[in-house]
């Protein structure tokens, strides 16, 4: 009697212990839920600044700044060149998504998830992966870049004059050109003989 009381002592005393571990490891669970970190959404094509303001207003009306602190849409400036005017305007970073920085709980996952334009969380459908900081960091630091792109009306087979370079002030014929660079091959007659050059368009000057 004593031995069976003693083993059932002991399958109790496995059934607390293993209930506190659980405890614990549901403790460890909730408070690293509770650790801010940057989760990337992914959107509807076009909505990205929709989202942050539907987002933005959402955080306001139901009190949650202490939960879900910022609402990003990375972008940069681009300065554009066309027709020898200059232009700046504003491109996407991350087409098709926001950075957003919150406490992820079942409270904020709803409101982010029910936002207006939004499509899901980058990771699986319950459980968002957070981004790492250093992509964060790589996507921010591009944000805060300013570039330049020429964009040129030409084709193959218009006449351009080089403006700079090792071959300024001759005339080429165009005969291929790479609009998403930003750069053309052209044929330019050096002693009666046509010798193709890679070009920027910064450096022509269309005729």
């Amino acid at each position: 009697m004593t031995e069976e009381k003693s083993m059932r002592e002991q399958l109790d005393e496995d059934k607390l212990q293993e209930k506190l571990e659980e405890e614990q490891k549901a403790e460890v669970k909730k408070s690293a839920e509770k650790v801010k970190r940057w989760y990337i959404v992914h959107t509807y094509s076009g909505y990205e600044n929709k989202v942050k303001v539907n987002l933005e207003k959402m955080i306001e009306n139901q009190n949650l700044g202490d939960r879900i602190f910022r609402v990003e849409v990375p972008q940069k400036t681009v300065t554009q060149i066309k027709g020898g005017k200059k232009t700046e305007k504003e491109e996407k970073v991350f087409p098709g998504y926001v950075l957003v920085e919150m406490i992820m709980d079942e409270e904020t996952w709803y409101v982010v998830r029910h936002t207006t334009g939004v499509a899901k969380f980058v990771g699986s459908a319950k459980r968002p992966i957070p981004a790492k900081d250093s992509e964060i960091k790589k996507i921010i630091n591009r944000s805060s870049s300013q570039t330049q792109k020429v964009e040129l009306d030409v084709k193959v087979g218009d006449k351009v004059k080089i403006t700079s370079g090792p071959f300024a002030e001759f005339i080429a014929d165009i005969i291929e050109t790479y609009p998403d660079k930003a750069k053309l091959r052209a044929n330019v007659s050096i002693f009666g003989r046509e010798t193709p050059v890679e070009l920027e368009y910064k450096q022509i000057q269309k005729l």
